[in-house]
């Protein structure tokens, strides 16, 4: 089985279909080749609720909702592909549902859940890499996990348009297990509305934080990727990685949607040795763009050619 799903429970992980304790099951997912990929959803998102369950539609290998924000993540990631080496997906379900200031404090809680669940998993197989995926509130999520890890729990950690500011991230970088993980902060102007947002209506650990959209710093562990940067779409291309040009200014869900990201995300989780971050960093560039030049840049105007002339080439 490539794919299992879990959800917070009372005291700890649950099986999302209720067959039990994970820790019970994870024995006999565990004895193939290939990494465990955990997915952590954002808000507005709960387990088995009636139109808004993850497993029913972003953690489905075939999504039941049609909607232009739901992608199979399994599938882009690799799995369900039948290979030997697939690995594992584990995809995690937490109640993001209610106000944002709810949200956020239940991200809090799920983070230590999470890690129970990772810790479950090491002590089936302690040398199995652990990836992570997680898109808004869910990077909240993973970075909260990092606390209660010991070092090496976590090889490497995707955030997409992650909801949680700087500080936090950072303090969550400065434990055993996040010094020991190497974290893509994938983020796009595309964001900045919902980057505002979550500055106004969540108070920052410090005067002036920002959000991820804007405030971690680059370090030897961390690689930022403005997914909208033209710069940085002609690095992707050139090593091999065809990402669609943003369609929108204001998108919070473009760092799944847009094609070709997954075949990147895919490949930096399951080729890390062939893909180091130094490498990338290396060639993109250094200065990201500020924020509203999305939102604030002009339409092309195309003016029609004055009769009687040709354009020249």
């Amino acid at each position: 089985m490539p794919l299992i799903h879990v959800n917070t429970g009372p005291t700890g992980p649950v099986l999302h279909d209720g067959a039990g304790d994970p820790a019970l099951a994870l024995p006999g997912l565990l004895r193939g080749r290939g990494p465990v990929i955990l997915m952590v959803h954002g808000f507005k998102y709960a387990p088995h609720h009636a139109t808004e369950c993850p497993h029913d539609h972003i953690f489905s290998l075939a999504p039941e909702r049609r909607c232009f924000k739901v992608r199979s993540w399994p599938a882009g990631l690799g799995f369900g592909t039948g290979a030997a080496d697939e690995g594992l997906g584990i995809a995690f379900g937490w109640p993001a549902r209610g106000n944002i200031w709810r949200a956020y404090a239940e991200a809090a809680k799920a983070g230590a859940q999470l890690a129970q669940l990772i810790t479950m998993i090491r002590a089936v197989c302690p040398d199995r890499p652990i990836h992570a995926v997680a898109h808004s509130l869910g990077a909240r999520v993973v970075l909260s996990a990092l606390a209660h890890l010991p070092k090496g729990a976590l090889r490497r950690l995707i955030l997409l348009a992650g909801a949680e500011f700087g500080q936090r991230a950072a303090a969550a970088l400065d434990t055993p297990a996040g010094r020991g993980v190497e974290l893509i902060n994938i983020t796009s102007r595309e964001n900045d509305f919902y980057d505002f947002l979550l500055e106004c209506l969540i108070p920052a650990p410090r005067r002036g934080d920002r959000s991820l959209g804007l405030a971690l710093p680059a370090g030897p562990n961390v690689l930022n990727l403005q997914m909208d940067h033209p710069g940085t779409l002609a690095v992707l291309a050139r090593l091999g990685f065809a990402i669609a040009p943003p369609a929108a200014r204001i998108c919070h869900w473009s760092p799944y949607t847009r094609p070709g990201v997954f075949t990147l995300y895919s490949s930096l989780l399951r080729r890390g040795p062939d893909l180091p971050l130094c490498a990338f960093r290396a060639a993109l560039p250094c200065v990201p763009e500020p924020r509203w030049s999305r939102l604030l840049t002009l339409p092309e105007l195309r003016l029609p050619l004055p009769m009687g002339r040709k354009p020249s080439f």
